[in-house]
């Protein structure tokens, strides 16, 4: 089984400390030969390898390198032309706020989005995007009310899945926005890189479950895949100059979520005394302003979870190669540590817009107005070992990345399945662990090492319906 971490009643302490045969037990490395700073222990069972032919992002090789360095000296005097998906949610809005500055480096071809007609009908007038795709028919026709008196061209309309993914691929755009929260976000990659056009890549789970697709995609069609958001973008800018075979570690930082300030004894308490307190502390970010299955997901750091395996994938590294440790301040958005031991990484005031930005512009540094680095300002910084009693989430996201194959898009899913449950007060917060797990146990029976696409999506269809199904017992 993969442990009792979750089984039955999850806030009992005993359950979490127990052994088992599938999640690996961990041991500390504080003292050990690499660095001190306290970073998630290290797993003791059988070191991983890398991806074998590189990660998702454009490092890694001497070409990718000799790449970095043309586009760098070839100059910041470019145009790229963007397809947007998700336009009206956190991702969405903060990249039309960088078109917006730079309209002679970005425009719009084309929006994707879901019921916000209001906000998405505002945008359209802003952007003039010549598609323009929405949940369903019924909102459709909502949207055309609202367009009802505007007198500039109108766009292509087009809804659902289908219609994203006609957003995806659409005209001649260089570069597609992946901002659709969870696996939906999926399928619309592939078209878009089918039809060759660059990701920037603010959707953790298409790698996450996709990742054994994705990589052979990328290479097939020869698309660059930048990461957008802030973590895995620290990673990719500390990586640009590093030569090939020159990464030792990856360290991945995480805020702690809305709890990190409480033992884990408390949380436990607090979960069985007052549920609904936990429910709406979940959904409030103490740093960050994110959607509202990220912001649960970060309460769980189930987050960073999905981002070590989402590391993975991006950059090639080993599980024993990354590593994850806490940072109140989100001030160092994450860092690398090469050969000799040189620890590179990125600092910024907490600012989705900045990686965003590079993501577009990549490897160019274009400049923004956003708030300067202020290290007199800030003061200090700080960083401790993530609670793994406390955080469940981090062994089950290890483990799923370790077996590989389609482990991950189930443990995807699961969450996915689960994070909104709790939102809606179906579930409490400890249960999301518990049904996350058994549906990884029970996805065992099932394992598939080389998936096709769609094996990928039947497995998210059937952990979602296990889920629901073990929440009903």
């Amino acid at each position: 089984m993969f442990s009792s971490l979750a089984l039955r009643s999850i806030c009992a302490l005993a359950l979490l400390h127990s052994a088992n045969a599938f999640l690996p037990q961990f041991a500390g490395r504080v003292g050990s030969s690499r660095s001190n700073l306290a970073m998630a222990p290290r797993m003791t069972m059988a070191p991983t390898s890398p991806v074998a032919d590189g990660g998702a992002s454009p490092f890694g090789t001497g070409a990718d390198l000799q790449d970095m360095v043309d586009r760098a000296i070839s100059g910041d005097k470019f145009h790229r032309k963007i397809n947007l998906l998700g336009s009206t949610g956190s991702i969405g809005t903060q990249t039309l706020d960088i078109v917006e500055y730079l309209p002679e480096t970005f425009s719009i071809e084309g929006l994707a989005a879901g019921t916000n007609v209001g906000l998405l009908s505002e945008q359209i007038k802003k952007f003039n995007p010549k598609i323009v795709s929405v949940k369903n028919e019924e909102t459709l026709k909502e949207l055309k009310e609202a367009m009802s008196g505007y007198s500039g061209k109108m766009p292509e309309f087009v809804f659902g899945e289908s219609g994203i993914a006609e957003v995806a691929k659409y005209g001649d755009a260089d570069v597609v926005v992946t901002g659709i929260v969870g696996c939906a976000g999926l399928l619309p990659t592939v078209e878009a890189i089918k039809a060759g056009k660059d990701i920037a890549l603010a959707n953790k789970e298409t790698l996450i479950s996709g990742g054994p697709v994705i990589l052979p995609l990328l290479k097939e069609f020869g698309v660059k895949m930048t990461p957008a958001d802030s973590e895995h973008s620290a990673i990719f800018q500390s990586l640009q100059g590093v030569p090939p075979g020159g990464l030792r570690r990856i360290i991945l930082t995480a805020s702690g979520g809305a709890f990190r300030d409480l033992s884990a004894e408390e949380l436990l308490r607090l979960c069985k005394e007052d549920p609904e307190f936990i429910r709406k502390k979940a959904t409030t970010h103490p740093n960050w302003d994110m959607g509202a299955k990220i912001t649960v997901d970060s309460a769980t750091l189930m987050n960073k979870g999905l981002e070590v395996i989402e590391a993975h994938y991006l950059f090639g590294a080993a599980y024993d190669d990354i590593d994850v440790v806490v940072h109140p301040q989100s001030i160092l958005h994450s860092a690398i540590e090469t050969q000799d031991t040189s620890v590179i990484g990125q600092l910024g005031w907490p600012d989705m817009r900045l990686p965003l930005v590079y993501a577009l512009s990549w490897p160019h540094r274009l400049k923004m107005p956003y708030e300067p680095m202020d290290f007199a300002k800030l003061g200090t910084m700080t960083f401790m070992a993530p609670d793994r009693v406390k955080y469940p989430s981090l062994d089950l996201s290890y483990a799923a990345g370790r077996t590989g194959g389609t482990m991950t898009a189930a443990l995807n899913a699961a969450n996915e399945q689960a994070n909104e449950m709790f939102r809606e007060g179906k579930i409490d917060f400890m249960d999301i662990f518990s049904v996350i797990e058994k549906t990884m146990e029970a996805h065992k029976a099932d394992l598939m090492m080389t998936p096709s696409l769609d094996d990928i999506v039947q497995v998210d269809t059937w952990a979602r319906k296990k889920v629901l199904e073990l929440s009903n017992k």
